[in-house]
């Protein structure tokens, strides 16, 4: 029988898998053997192999059982390893822990402490439900022990037991308690674990408040959070300890037990004002001693953050803990700065005003050449706007966009959207925003953005002309010549409110002065339709306007005729279905397009369900009409209606026959459905496709 150390000398000198392969079975194969003759004396070499047969990935489950014998013998060595083969080869969904049940109850009452140490480290990593009820009382009695060794194994597996019975929790209070009074290191850190637990376990049972036997769990609260006076005490001994070789990390005594104290205080402190003024000094006593530039001070620091955070702090600890997160952020290791920015996501839901004093360096981040750093900082800056600051970071926003990476740029358009939505100080400040966001964010600006400013400017005829004049002067720029979602809303505002942009009355005061006739407006539109590179529901919205302008502009009615007419022989079926009915619009006449091609009514955006809300002339710039809605269009009132379904501007097809049962059309539709044949043109209500482009 070949032992432990001869087998690893001969896996290593395995040249392939195969070999390996060979080597364990015929390794497994020998220890079979001895497990059938029953071989005491090579019981615990027989499992030592099997554990490193189990790491190296081989089954050994016909070895489970040998685990189980060791355990029962008397003497530590075979124990030992007994106990260590329980827990590497096999885990709780096992059958076979439930024999080992009363082999370990023996065990917690061993006058050996390390043979103890060994029980409470299996039921540690294997305890199951049943198992936990059965040696709970044992192991609360352990946490009276005078062994600090024993002591600290019986509450961190006193953790494993309230996890699995949380019912039995109220069984642990007082040993918790009573392991606050030891100086060793080991127990307090054990200790601390044990209450974090409990209050943990307590904080989330808040809505029921008691467990099936009974129990107010709100008292476990109560009750620790008369030791913060002792818990106060540890932290400054800690804190200003002298140097000691055996806990000293970085600099910092013991930044473990540090970092669980801090955590403690911040569950025993939030919610309750009179501990929070108990650890406020404390909290502010390690956030100005503590150094930064390590990563053990940095842990420290970090912990003490997060407690004032959670406990109702005074507004001049907030701020003391913001300027330490401020710091963070100039530190060089990517890992302090992205924990930095998370923490002060936390923060500025309580004190917006404290953070914006670090602004600039969160903006800064948001350039960074980490993705995850340049991720939480946009998070952030988002956090950060408001209605005082909203002009300066939409600047920096609107910059990033230019270059941001292509996984960013749809979310932060959406993002730079809403918010110039929510926070825009003036109307014309808004629509010179969303151009900006349109030349800069070119087709990851969303659909739903631009229905929503096209509902802007068609609620608001104040705006319609300087809207009106800003973009054509944007579509007219060659630089902007492939921003095909800015062209496609340019379009779309010259062909309803074309004439008001003309109309010097509806000049602003301070607006530039701007000189364009109706023929450069029709000449844009034009380049657009003829353009080879734009989308085909872009030439669709382009043709549309045309057709309006024509009404609007009846000395270039043939202008408009001939640039429409040249989508006749066009591939794209639709488009030349729309030029080939346009075509036919002109030939009735003014008798129909009067009526037909008046200006839409305001528009009404859809809800958060998609349902339309507007009951005439809907405009969508993603998705299409149900039928329902176009019938309800078709069955309407007035030639405006119509004009709704008809020039909605979305290619993605044509309806059925709109022709109610019970309704009577006005005049406008009857000479349209003679005209047409019958032929339902209801075009769904978006202008724009989601096409996308490159800018």
């Amino acid at each position: 029988m070949t032992r432990l150390r001869e087998l690893i000398r001969s896996v290593r000198q395995c040249k392939t898998s195969a070999e390996e392969r060979a080597l364990i079975a015929k390794e497994s194969a020998a220890i079979r053997a001895s497990l059938k003759e029953d071989q005491s004396s090579l019981r615990h070499r027989n499992v030592a192999k099997l554990m490193y047969m189990h790491m190296l990935g081989y089954p050994t489950h016909f070895g489970q059982m040998e685990c189980v014998k060791l355990i029962a013998t008397p003497g530590f060595p075979e124990k030992r390893v007994g106990y260590l083969g329980l827990m590497i080869l096999l885990d709780e969904r096992q059958e076979v822990t439930m024999l080992v049940t009363n082999s370990i109850k023996n065990d917690l009452g061993h006058k050996n402490a390390f043979v103890v140490g060994c029980a409470l480290c299996a039921l540690g990593n294997i305890c199951t439900a049943e198992m936990a009820r059965d040696v709970a009382p044992e192991v609360a009695q352990l946490l009276h022990s005078k062994n600090s060794y024993v002591l600290k194994k019986a509450a961190l597996c006193a953790v494993r037991v309230i996890k699995k019975v949380p019912e039995l929790a109220e069984s642990f209070v007082d040993g918790a308690e009573a392991l606050l009074d030891d100086r060793h290191h080991g127990v307090l850190l054990a200790a601390v674990t044990l209450i974090l637990t409990l209050c943990k376990d307590t904080r989330q049972s808040q809505d029921s408040k008691s467990t099936h036997d009974g129990i107010d769990r709100t008292v476990v609260l109560l009750r620790f959070r008369k030791k913060v006076p002792e818990l106060i005490k540890i932290t400054r001994a800690l804190l200003h300890g002298a140097y000691s070789a055996e806990h000293d990390v970085g600099g910092q005594h013991d930044p473990f037990l540090q970092v669980k104290l801090l955590k403690l205080l911040g569950v025993l402190g939030e919610g309750c004002p009179e501990t929070s003024d108990q650890i406020s000094d404390t909290l502010a006593n390690v956030a100005a001693n503590v150094s930064v530039g390590k990563n053990a001070g940095n842990a420290v620091l970090y912990e003490a953050v997060r407690t004032i955070v959670k406990c109702d702090s005074v507004g001049g600890l907030r701020v003391l803990a913001v300027n330490v997160l401020g710091r963070f952020l100039q530190d060089k290791d990517n890992n302090v700065r992205y924990v930095a920015l998370n923490a002060l996501a936390k923060v500025v839901v309580h004190d917006a005003l404290a953070v914006q004093r670090h602004r600039r360096t969160i903006v800064e981040c948001v350039k960074d050449s980490d993705i995850t750093i340049r991720r939480s900082a946009l998070q952030l800056v988002y956090s950060l706007v408001n209605h005082g600051n909203v002009e300066v970071l939409l600047g920096e926003l609107l910059e990033y966009l230019r270059v941001a990476d292509v996984e960013f740029k749809a979310d932060v358009a959406k993002r730079v959207a809403g918010l110039i939505s929510t926070f825009a100080p003036s109307d014309t400040w808004r629509v010179d925003s969303f151009i900006d966001l349109l030349v800069k964010g070119g087709s990851y600006v969303a659909n739903e953005e631009c229905r929503s400013f096209l509902s802007l400017l068609s609620n608001k005829q104040s705006l319609q002309g300087y809207a009106a004049r800003c973009l054509f002067k944007r579509a007219c720029d060659p630089k902007h010549a492939n921003h095909f979602q800015l062209v496609a809303t340019a379009a779309w505002v010259l062909g309803e409110f074309g004439d008001v942009a003309l109309d010097t009355n509806t000049k602003l005061e301070g607006e530039p002065h701007m000189v364009f006739s109706e023929l450069d407006m029709i000449n844009t539109l034009k380049v657009v339709v003829h353009d080879p590179h734009a989308p085909n529901a872009v030439k669709g919205v382009a043709t549309t306007a045309l057709l309006k302008l024509a009404v609007k502009f009846p000395a270039h009615g043939d202008t408009c005729r001939a640039a429409i007419a040249t989508h006749k022989q066009s591939l794209h079926l639709e488009l030349q279905q729309r030029a080939v009915e346009f075509c036919a619009v002109f030939d009735a006449g003014p008798v129909l397009s009067a009526a037909l091609l008046e200006r839409m009514p305001p528009i009404t955006t859809r809800d958060e369900v998609g349902a339309a809300t507007a009951s005439a002339g809907r405009v969508s710039i993603s998705g299409t009409e149900s039928s329902a809605g176009r019938n309800d269009a078709s069955n309407s009132n007035g030639g405006a209606d119509l004009l709704g379904d008809l020039l909605g501007g979305d290619m993605s097809g044509f309806g059925s026959s709109s022709t109610g049962s019970g309704g009577v059309q006005p005049s406008g539709a009857d000479l349209l459905q003679d005209l047409l044949g019958g032929v339902s043109m209801g075009y769904g209500g978006a202008p724009f496709s989601s096409h996308k482009t490159n800018d």
